[in-house]
């Protein structure tokens, strides 16, 4: 997959510290989440560049049963709030896709969008990757025992001084 990205967009993704070559792109290795990049040649002196970021469902995240009216609100919850993703990258990004897809017992969260600076285009990307995990444990409804790394993540905001779900 590396081999279809344009030269540019691949020296600025190998260059940065948060991100490694894999197999579907480059992966962004700041979250527990699993998100990667790609990039590929766009108009005229920009590339249009993939971000996926793939998340549990509630369900998935969850020891227990989750009923289907927490489920439905969650998720649609959780799709307008991803969708504002661009607000977090101080820059004035204009999403060209925005997607998500269940597959299984995870969300396929892929934003689409084209920049012109690569290094710049990597930062935005790796910005997504971490919105897209920070939006998902603010969305975490209370009174359920989560399973990893769910768990480990609301773990990791209690001991930062909070005390619970971050909401």
């Amino acid at each position: 997959m590396t081999k279809e990205i344009p030269e540019t967009a691949k020296s600025a993704f190998e260059k940065h510290d948060a991100i490694e070559v894999a197999d579907e792109g480059y992966e962004i290795t700041t979250t527990v989440f699993d998100g990667f990049v790609t990039a590929s040649e766009g108009p005229e002196w920009k590339h249009t560049y993939t971000v996926t970021v793939y998340v549990p469902t509630l369900d998935a995240a969850t020891a227990e049963a989750v009923g289907p009216a927490v489920l439905d609100g969650w998720r649609e919850t959780l799709e307008r709030r991803l969708e504002d993703a661009p607000k977090s990258t101080r820059s004035n990004v204009e999403l060209h896709d925005f997607d998500v897809e269940e597959i299984g017992d995870e969300l396929q969260v892929t934003y689409t969008f084209e920049w012109g600076s690569e290094d710049r285009a990597t930062a935005i990307a790796k910005t997504f990757v971490e919105y897209v995990e920070g939006t998902y444990v603010e969305g975490v409804v209370p009174g359920y025992e989560y399973e990893e790394p769910v768990s480990d993540l609301l773990s990791a905001a209690s001991d930062t001084g909070n005390q619970g779900t971050p909401l």
